[in-house]
């Protein structure tokens, strides 16, 4: 390079020094870290929303299968596994001093507890209430 150029070997605006090269590396470094746990922790949230999903699943399953029907229901308890989610059934009066204590009341409530749990340890607890025709007397 000539002088007329403007630029010679011995300009300080010639190149980087060794410092502005490994401040730019350490600024790469930690955006890629950055970057990398945001990545894993999708990863994780993900791994957890399928397992929650795979669950509700199971659970559904199990009241649709499991709970038995109206004509059928009384209470007691049901328990089982399904593949390696365990699985269990109570049915039994909704309260003490409920509609069902009183003797001219045509139905009856009949609580139903159904609990799943993963083989990870999570659990899901549903509940509904089933109206039964009372027996006559």
């Amino acid at each position: 390079m000539s002088p007329a150029d403007g630029l010679s070997a011995e300009a300080p605006e010639a190149g980087f020094t060794i410092i502005e090269v490994l401040i730019a590396l350490a600024i790469v470094a930690v955006s890629l870290v950055a970057i990398g746990s945001v990545m894993s922790g999708n990863a994780r949230g993900a791994r957890q929303l399928e397992n929650h999903v795979a669950l509700i699943q199971r659970a559904r399953a199990v009241m649709t299968a499991m709970v038995p029907p109206r004509k059928e229901l009384a209470p007691g308890a049901l328990s089982g596994q399904n593949g390696d989610y365990r699985w269990q059934v109570d049915v039994g009066p909704v309260a003490e001093g409920s509609i069902a204590d009183k003797p001219d009341a045509a139905w009856i409530p009949l609580l139903v507890r159904v609990r799943v749990r993963s083989p990870s340890g999570a659990t899901l607890d549903l509940e509904t209430v089933r109206l039964m025709h009372r027996p006559r007397q």
